[in-house]
C-alpha cells in the first residue's frame, strides 16, 4: 500500500520501468528517516534510555534496572581486576629483581666474586637460595644482639674495676621527651642525674643501654654526662628484640649476672633475666620528682653492705609496684627501731650509771692501806 502511494507521486516519467531502477533505492526511506531523527533528536545524558519516555511494561522496567545495576557493578570489578594484574605485574617484577640482586656472589675488593656452598647448585636455585640466605641473616641480625660480649673483659689492676655493674635506660628514667610546636622535641634532664652518678661512680661500672637507636641517644648522652661518669654506651641494634619488645640480655654483657642490677620502666626490658632488674615508673617531667635521689640510696645500700647476689634482694621488690617506695618505708621503719633500741640503751646505761653511784654513795669502799 505504501510503495503505490509512493509510486502515485513520482511523475509520470519514472512510472513503469524507472520505477524498477528506483526500487531499491527507496527501500532505504525508512533508514535516512530515522537516522535524520536520530541526529535531530537531542542527545540524553549517559545511563538514560532512548526509549525513556515511552511508558515500558513491568518487566522491560526491570531488565533495563538489572543491566543498569550490573554495568555499574561491572565497572569497579573491572577496575579492580585491572589494578590487581597491574600489582601482580609489578610484584613478579619486583620480586625477579630482588632475586638477581641477592642473589648473586658476594664481590672482594678486586671485584672478584667470593665462592660459596650453593655454586653448584643450578643458576636459578642458586639465586633463590642466596636471597633466603641473605633475608635471613639480615633478621637474624635485627633479632639478636649485635655480640655475644657486648662489653669489653673487666678491668684488671692496677686500674680500678667497681664490683657491681648498674644498666641504665635513657628515655623514661633518666630523660624526659616534650614536644612543642615552637621547639619541636626536646628532652628534660631528671632532677637527681648529678647526685646518682657522683654518688654510684666509684660502686658501679654505669652502662646506658637504651632501646633508642644511637644516632638519637649518643648526642643526648653527652649532654647528660659531661664530666664522664659513664663507662659504655648500648643501643638498640644490641638488644634481643622478641614479641614487639627490645629487650636487654643480661648474659651478653660479659659481666657476672649476681652483681649486675637494670634499671628501666618497662619490666618487658628485662624479662629474660626478672631478678636482676627494677621497674620504676615513667617519668612525666615532674620538676619535683626524687626518685632518682632514692635509687642512689638503693643502691649505694646495696654496694656498701657489699651483697654477693644482687638478686636475692631484688627479688624481694619485685612484686611491689613501686620498689623504691617500699624501700623507703622499710628504711623509715628500721631507722624507727634503730632510734628506739639506742634510746633503750641510753636509757639502760643511765639507769645503771644511777645504781652503780648510789651504792657507791650507800658502801664506800675502804681504804687500803
Amino acid at each position: 500500500m505504501a510503495a503505490s502511494v509512493a509510486a502515485a507521486a513520482l511523475p509520470s516519467r519514472l512510472r513503469g520501468g524507472h520505477w524498477l531502477r528506483l526500487r531499491p533505492q527507496l527501500r532505504l526511506l525508512p533508514l535516512a528517516r530515522a537516522l535524520c531523527a536520530r541526529m535531530v533528536t537531542p542527545p540524553r545524558g549517559p545511563g538514560q534510555s532512548q526509549m525513556q519516555d515511552l511508558p515500558l511494561p513491568t518487566h522491560r522496567k526491570q531488565q533495563q534496572q538489572h543491566q543498569q545495576q550490573q554495568q555499574q557493578q561491572q565497572g569497579p570489578s573491572y577496575a579492580k581486576k585491572l589494578a590487581m594484574w597491574v600489582a601482580g605485574l609489578l610484584g613478579a617484577g619486583g620480586t625477579v629483581s630482588v632475586i638477581y640482586v641477592f642473589g648473586n656472589n658476594s664481590v672482594d675488593e678486586n671485584g672478584m666474586k667470593i665462592p660459596d656452598e650453593f655454586d653448584n647448585d643450578p643458576v636459578l636455585i642458586q639465586q633463590l637460595r642466596r636471597t633466603y640466605k641473605y633475608f635471613k641473616d639480615y633478621r637474624q641480625m635485627i633479632i639478636e644482639p649485635t655480640s655475644p660480649c657486648l662489653l669489653p673483659d673487666p678491668l684488671q689492676e692496677p686500674y680500678y674495676q667497681p664490683p657491681y655493674t648498674l644498666v641504665l635506660e635513657l628515655t623514661g628514667v633518666l630523660l624526659h621527651p616534650e614536644w612543642s610546636l615552637a621547639t619541636g622535641w626536646r628532652f628534660k634532664k631528671r632532677p637527681g642525674i648529678e647526685t646518682l652518678f657522683q654518688q654510684l661512680a666509684p660502686l658501679y661500672e654505669i652502662v646506658i643501654f637504651t632501646s633508642e637507636t644511637g644516632m638519637t641517644a649518643f648526642p643526648l648522652i653527652d649532654s647528660v654526662d659531661p664530666h664522664g661518669f659513664i663507662s659504655y654506651r648500648l643501643f638498640r641494634d644490641a638488644t634481643r628484640y622478641m614479641d614487639g619488645h627490645h629487650i636487654k640480655d643480661i648474659s651478653c654483657l660479659n659481666r657476672d649476672p649476681a652483681r649486675v642490677v637494670v634499671v628501666d620502666c618497662k619490666k618487658e626490658a628485662f624479662r629474660l633475666q626478672p631478678n636482676n632488674g627494677v621497674a620504676l615508673r615513667p617519668w612525666d617531667g615532674n620538676s619535683d620528682d626524687r626518685t632518682l635521689l632514692d635509687l642512689s640510696a638503693f643502691l649505694k645500700t646495696i654496694a656498701l653492705n657489699r651483697v654477693e647476689d644482687v638478686r636475692t634482694v631484688l627479688e624481694n621488690y619485685a612484686l611491689e609496684e613501686d620498689p623504691l617506695e617500699a624501700f623507703r618505708q622499710r628504711q623509715s621503719r628500721l631507722e624507727q627501731e634503730e632510734q628506739q633500741r639506742m634510746a633503750d640503751l641510753a636509757k639502760t646505761t643511765k639507769q645503771s650509771l644511777f645504781f652503780s653511784s648510789l651504792t657507791s654513795r650507800l658502801w664506800p669502799r675502804s681504804k687500803q692501806p
